[in-house]
């Protein structure tokens, strides 16, 4: 893998540090390391060690210098061909985020700190992965950010251990020295860490121990310098002068550390983890902490290390003279915290989880598939979902659908989660925007348009997903990747139609899907089927009993064939065939159903209403015929395996006739269709449509079947 850091400084810090480490182990398992900065004194040994490093300015929050740095970072992702953009820091993680969106690569963060909920901070949270060194910060990025917790890796930082000797014996020498002992505070200096607490604590130690030593390791935090007076000014008003030694900044930490009995980590304020603590416990020296922050996770209370409240110097003291007298104590704990470091908190074992995110992520990608149409469109892109779950298995596939096609899709196989958009109703344009701000914290990589139309294309844009395929219609430059609507034969001005499914594969193609099964398919619950059964069984209908399903009405005017024609045949079927007729349809048309029986002399099952959706697929599943204009129940039998007539008029059969096993198509050849119009004064093509057309069409399934 191709893999970039991106972090303000390289100068030491437990962030900076671990940098680095990342950058040695992903060179020594030949994987390819670039960092950005803007340098320090960790750029040679980052460079030695095989990684690559660009020096940026992108440790300045000036916009205009943000800007300028997306694109520069943007070409070092091309020109290095990185997979992944991870992010340490805020101002970084902005360039990272935009660059990673120009060049349609992962992008995963790292929070490395109790970041506030300002909007400055949110970029954080917009990681594929958030990854986190301790739960406490894990719980405030999904507090604070509203972080979805399956984005969120727990991964703590490691320790080298091969740099930090722990020797038994020589710990064991140190219990002969009882009473004496050095200890020691490293951190920068800043009032975060406690300084003055620490200080507090040893001026009360020496009293009754004053044969110690204090080490106080660490730079002044920038703009910090009147708190490194004040800790000063303490130390002298304490007469601490000769205990009390500051060595600044140290480079070899683990020297330092050899040195020490003790280490205190006083801080204040909740720390994200806690790097010095665990080289500390690496090197087999007792900490003495606050429970604060990501120390918990850490430290065991007087199993691996003691725990004291902040801003407590009276319990420091109560610690550390436990420790300075009963070094048995202090070796049990530091033998302890040994074993936690080599099993919780190893170098290896950080790379080993670090890698696994990189390889979750470059593997396994998230899909949102748009499909917000009528419901015989959404059973028609049923083929589609199975091809896409075929070419990606380990894909998170998610399925936007309308509210009203909820019920036929929730069982679809193919696809891991369905998102219902319930677009009617009032504010539509707000509710788009509130989805696509749902989308946008989902973080898709892909985005497949199977509906094409202005609205989805501008979900897909606003949900800020990269790669966008879809077809060059209605806002197609809204779209990455697309596909002209129609082509046209090389010889001729005729339009080329396809059948649906095919229509569809022309943009699959677009995903390098280069074949389709065009089996529909739908499935039904045993709750579905046993409601169907129960309907039948109330109506005297049974098991053996032949059933012809009649689908009165189309959302569009012009697709309803005449009620008495629809009479008549039921009448011919009923005397010809000794079948059973059930009419179907929804519940606002209710009335018309009722009109339909009144024609009727003979017994009709109405069936009008009494479904939802999911019901429907199980009666026509059920059914050993279907009769029905161009609408969704054709699509449903065709997924069911049902055969059935169709009857065209205002449509043309090419382009919406699902792939099928048994069926038959009534069109009349009218010069005015297809026209494709919802309201017509005259329906010429449904009127040419006879009740003998469709009787030998049905005669002929009949036989067949027979």
């Amino acid at each position: 893998m191709r893999i970039l850091q991106i972090l303000p400084e390289l100068n030491v810090g437990g962030v900076e540090t671990g940098v680095v480490d990342l950058a040695k182990e992903l060179v020594e398992h030949n994987h390819h390391s670039v960092v950005i900065s803007n340098g320090g004194s960790l750029v040679p040994k980052l460079t030695l060690s095989g990684s690559k490093h660009y020096k940026l300015p992108v440790h300045k929050k000036s916009p205009f210098t943000i800007l300028r740095m997306i694109f520069r970072v943007a070409n070092i992702i091309k020109k290095e061909k990185i997979e992944i953009v991870h992010a340490r820091s805020r101002v970084p993680a902005w360039i990272a985020y935009f660059s990673a969106r120009r060049k349609g690569v992962n992008f995963i963060t790292t929070a490395h700190g109790y970041y506030n909920n300002y909007f400055f901070s949110k970029v954080m949270a917009w990681g594929k992965k958030v990854i986190v060194p301790s739960r406490v910060i894990g719980r405030h990025m999904l507090d604070s950010f509203k972080t979805p917790q399956e984005r969120i890796v727990l991964i703590p930082r490691g320790v080298d251990l091969s740099k930090f000797d722990f020797e038994a014996s020589k710990l064991k020498e140190k219990q002969k020295k009882a009473g004496k002992g050095t200890i020691g505070l490293i951190g920068r200096i800043t009032p975060g860490k406690g300084h003055l607490d620490f200080i507090k604590a040893i001026a009360r130690v020496v009293r009754k121990m004053p044969q110690i030593k204090v080490l106080i390791i660490g730079d002044v935090a920038p703009g910090k310098e009147k708190y490194k007076n004040e800790i000063n000014l303490l130390v002298k008003r304490f007469g601490l002068t000769r205990y009390v030694e500051f060595l600044g900044w140290q480079k070899d930490i683990p020297k330092i550390l050899k040195q020490l009995d003790i280490l205190v980590v006083p801080s204040t304020i909740p720390e994200a983890f806690g790097r010095v603590i665990i080289e500390a416990q690496a090197s087999g020296v007792p900490v003495i902490a606050t429970n604060v922050g990501g120390i918990v996770d850490i430290i065991d209370d007087k199993q691996t290390g003691i725990l004291v409240p902040p801003q407590n110097p009276p319990k420091i003291v109560e610690a550390i003279i436990a420790l300075l007298k009963n070094r048995e104590f202090a070796l049990s704990l530091a033998q302890k915290a040994r074993e936690k470091i080599e099993k919780e908190f190893s170098l290896n074992l950080m790379f080993k989880k670090t890698l696994e995110v990189y390889e979750g992520v470059c593997r396994k990608k998230k899909v949102l598939i748009i499909k917000l149409g009528a419901l015989g469109d959404l059973i028609l892109a049923v083929p589609s979902l199975r091809a896409i779950r075929k070419k990606f298995p380990e894909h998170h596939i998610s399925l936007l659908v309308g509210e009203k096609c909820y019920g036929v899709i929730y069982q679809c196989p193919y696809v891991d989660e369905i998102i219902v958009y319930q677009r009617r109703g009032r504010g539509r344009i707000i509710k788009m925007l509130r989805l696509s701000q749902r989308l946008r914290r989902e973080n898709f990589d892909i985005g497949v348009d199977l509906q094409n139309n202005w609205q989805s294309h501008f979900i897909l844009y606003l949900s800020g997903v990269f790669k966008r395929y879809g077809y060059n219609r209605k806002g197609g430059f809204l779209l990455t990747d697309k596909v002209n609507l129609s082509e046209r034969f090389a010889d001729s001005q005729t339009e080329k139609i396809f059948p649906p499914v095919q229509h569809q594969l022309r943009l699959l193609k677009l995903l390098n899907i280069n074949q389709i099964d065009e089996n529909l398919e739908l499935w039904t619950s045993a709750e579905n089927e046993n409601y169907i059964n129960n309907f039948f069984r109330q109506e005297w209908i049974g098991k053996g009993q032949k059933v012809v399903a009649i689908n009165l009405f189309a959302r569009w005017e012009t697709k309803n064939w005449n009620l008495e024609n629809f009479s008549q045949l039921a009448a011919k079927l009923i005397k010809l065939y000794s079948v059973r007729i059930v009419i179907i349809g929804e519940n606002k048309y209710k009335e018309e159903s009722q009109r339909f029986q009144a024609l009727s002399k003979d017994r009709i099952i109405n069936g009008v209403g009494k479904t939802d959706l999911g019901q429907l697929v199980s009666l026509i599943k059920r059914c050993h015929l279907l009769i029905t204009s161009d609408s969704a129940p054709m699509h449903i039998a065709a997924a069911v395996k049902t055969s059935f007539v169709a009857l065209f008029g205002p449509t043309m059969p090419q382009r919406h006739l699902p792939p099928a096993g048994k069926f038959k198509v009534i069109k009349k050849n009218i010069s005015c269709s297809p026209c494709y119009r919802h309201k017509c004064l005259t329906k010429k093509c449904m009127k040419a449509i006879k009740v003998d057309d469709v009787l030998g069409a049905v005669k002929k399934i009949m036989t067949d079947a027979e």
